[in-house]
C-alpha cells in the first residue's frame, strides 16, 4: 500500500518531536500509517483514487463511528516513544491491545528521574471514590511528603548506584527502585483501539497524571486523522449511552414524529416516578448529567513546547548515575 499517498501535513509538523507532560515524561509520535482516506478505503474496500471529496470521506467516517463498525479504524496504526513514571505505565500497559517494548532495567541503566506532582496536583483521598482524590491537602503537608519523596529517593538513587559500582547484576541493582521512577517504551497501536485507550484515559475518572498523557496522544491523533478524531469526540467521548428505563422516562418528557422534538405540556417526571420506572437514585442522577449540554473538549498541541530527540536524549543521560557516563 502507497502510505504516501496519506500524508497529512498537520502530522508531519510533530513526526518525531517531543511532547512534554509531566515534570520529566513525554509523548513522541514516531511514525504512523494511514489516515482518514485509509479508514474510507478500508470501508469501501476499492474506490478510484483521487475521485471522493472531504464532505464523502467525513460522512462515511462519522457514520461508521456512529454505528460502532470499528474494524476500518483499524487500518491506520500509529508508533509512540513515550516516557513516563513506573506507576502510570502500570495503569497503562492494562490496555492489552498494542505492541509494547519498553526499556529494560536488566540491559539498560536506568535514569534516575522521579515524578514529583506539583501542589495543586497533591490531594486528599475521595471520600466517595477509593481510587480517587479530592480536595487540598494543607501546604504543611505536601512540603512533608516533598521531604520525606526526596530522602527516599536520594537514598535509591544511591544505593542503585553503588551496587552497579561494585558490579552488582543490574536486574538485581534495579529491584528497590521507586515507582515514581520513570521508565520509557514504544507503543504501537491501531486508531480503533487507541480511540478506546482516549475515551477512557481523558476521562476526568481516571487518574491526572495518565490524563496528561492520554491528552497529549488526543492532540497526535487530531493531527494525523482529524474527521476520526471528530467523530470520536462527538460519537464515543461525548455521547452518553441511554438506558431502558432512561428512554421511557424521558419519552414521557419530549415527544418525536417526523424527525421534530417537542417537549410534552406540562410533563415531569418525579424522583419517585423514576425509581418505578426502574432507576436507582445513583442512575436518576447520572441521567440528569447525561442531560447537560456537552462540553467540546480541544486537544490542540501547543507546537511552542516540542523538543527535538537530541534535547530529550541528553536529559536523559544526564540523569544516569554518573559513574557510568
Amino acid at each position: 500500500m502507497d502510505t504516501k499517498r496519506y500524508t497529512v501535513p498537520a502530522a508531519e509538523d510533530i513526526l518525531g518531536q517531543y511532547y512534554p507532560v509531566l515534570d520529566h515524561g513525554f509523548v513522541s509520535l514516531v511514525d504512523y500509517m494511514g489516515s482518514d482516506e485509509s479508514v474510507e478505503q478500508a470501508a469501501r474496500v476499492s474506490y478510484g483514487a483521487g475521485t471522493r471529496k472531504m464532505s464523502q470521506t467525513r460522512g462515511l467516517v462519522r457514520y461508521l463511528r456512529r454505528h460502532r463498525h470499528t474494524t476500518p479504524s483499524e487500518m491506520v496504526e500509529f508508533k509512540f516513544h513515550c516516557a513516563m513514571p513506573m506507576f502510570v505505565a502500570r495503569q497503562w500497559i492494562r490496555h492489552r491491545t498494542a505492541s509494547v517494548n519498553e526499556l529494560s532495567a536488566r540491559y539498560s541503566l536506568m535514569p534516575l528521574l522521579f515524578y514529583r506532582p506539583e501542589e495543586e496536583h497533591f490531594a486528599l483521598q475521595s471520600r466517595s471514590n477509593k481510587q480517587g482524590r479530592e480536595g487540598d491537602a494543607r501546604s504543611e503537608v505536601y512540603q512533608e511528603a516533598i521531604s520525606r519523596w526526596e530522602t527516599m529517593r536520594t537514598m535509591a538513587g544511591e544505593s542503585y548506584a553503588w551496587m552497579l559500582e561494585e558490579d552488582v547484576a543490574r536486574e538485581i541493582a534495579r529491584i528497590d527502585l521507586p515507582i515514581s521512577t520513570y521508565t520509557q517504551w514504544y507503543w504501537k497501536i491501531d486508531l480503533h483501539n487507541l480511540l478506546h485507550f482516549l475515551s477512557l484515559r481523558v476521562d476526568q475518572r481516571a487518574q491526572w497524571e495518565i490524563q496528561e498523557f492520554a491528552r497529549a496522544i488526543a492532540g497526535m491523533v487530531k493531527r494525523v486523522a482529524p474527521l476520526s478524531y471528530e467523530a470520536w469526540v462527538d460519537y464515543d467521548l461525548e455521547s452518553r449511552p441511554l438506558t431502558r428505563a432512561e428512554r421511557e422516562v424521558l419519552s414521557r418528557l419530549v415527544e418525536s414524529e417526523d424527525g421534530e422534538l417537542a417537549a410534552r405540556s406540562g410533563a415531569t417526571v418525579s424522583a419517585d416516578e423514576m425509581r418505578e420506572a426502574g432507576l436507582s437514585p445513583r442512575e436518576s442522577h447520572e441521567l440528569s448529567e447525561k442531560l447537560l449540554a456537552p462540553e467540546r473538549p480541544d486537544f490542540e498541541l501547543d507546537l511552542t513546547r516540542m523538543r527535538s530527540a537530541e534535547v530529550v536524549a541528553a536529559e536523559m543521560y544526564e540523569a544516569v548515575p554518573s559513574d557510568f557516563d
